[in-house]
């Protein structure tokens, strides 16, 4: 069976497979198989396959051996919803303005459970990778972005996140001793951005900030990075600038209040 004859069967595999999530609801969070099976009007062998790969999937979940309920993964989908509509649409516009500022590439990322997420970003033609980042989730000890999330994250909060997922070294430059690096991160506490010095790819620099939600709470963060050296060198200073004016921007957009305008101009300055 070719490509395309196998299409109209995973569409229909897929409507029914919608028309079963649809179900459930508020005053019916809990249907059993025969329940669905005659609501829908299918097989019960049809309905329990369907609902079997729903589960493989954790967008439903079996209860008690007779009952199904929707999964954790429609939060996960749900969340990725709001990551788009109210973070990456809202901050979008100051990616780009920062990147024709910078002349580099410019990233945004969001905080998921214990890694970032890359969501939107303006890539220089001189990146060294060909694919784009948007879509990957990393963790956060190798990256300047990442680091400068761990850095204004409550300190014991960033030291579990580190020791629940590991530090592996991905270039010869990678800090992977939890001592150090927290210590580098009090530093990026203080000053406000970070650097990756070829931490998480040979040949790439970056400087990361990071971006806060309407609770004051850091959610995810922002980098300019290229191939350039003194991007963390004689460029810093005022990529640093660009960079938290910038983040601050997307932070006012997203609900975020800062403690005071003296505070804001101390740090943009």
């Amino acid at each position: 069976m070719t490509t395309l004859e196998a299409k109209p069967s995973t569409n229909k595999s897929l409507a029914k497979a919608m028309r079963v999530l649809k179900l459930f609801s508020a005053q019916e969070p809990r249907l059993s198989l025969a329940e669905i099976s005659l609501r829908l009007e299918m097989p019960k062998s049809t309905t329990h396959a369907i609902l079997r790969s729903l589960v493989a999937e954790g967008l439903i979940e079996k209860i008690g051996g007779e009952a199904y309920a929707l999964g954790t993964g429609i939060l996960a989908l749900s969340q990725s919803v709001r990551v788009n509509v109210e973070i990456r649409d809202r901050a979008a516009p100051h990616v780009r303005s920062l990147a024709d500022k910078a002349g580099e590439s410019v990233y945004l990322t969001f905080l998921e459970g214990d890694r970032i997420l890359y969501i939107y970003a303006v890539e220089s033609s001189r990146r060294l990778i060909a694919r784009t980042a948007v879509g990957d989730r990393m963790p956060m000890h190798c990256t300047g972005v990442g680091k400068a999330i761990l850095a204004h994250l409550p300190e014991a909060e960033a030291r579990g996140i580190l020791q629940r997922v590991g530090m592996p070294r991905v270039t010869p430059n990678t800090i992977t001793d939890l001592e150090s690096l927290m210590a580098e991160l009090r530093v990026i506490n203080a000053r406000g951005y970070s650097f990756d010095n070829s931490e998480n790819e040979i040949g790439n620099y970056c400087v990361g900030a990071p971006v806060y939600g309407a609770n004051g709470r850091v959610i995810g963060g922002c980098s300019i990075s290229g191939t350039d050296p003194e991007i963390i060198g004689e460029r810093s200073g005022q990529i640093s600038r660009l960079l938290i004016s910038a983040c601050l921007d997307m932070s006012r957009n997203l609900g975020y209040v800062p403690p005071s305008f003296a505070q804001l101009h101390a740090t943009v300055r």
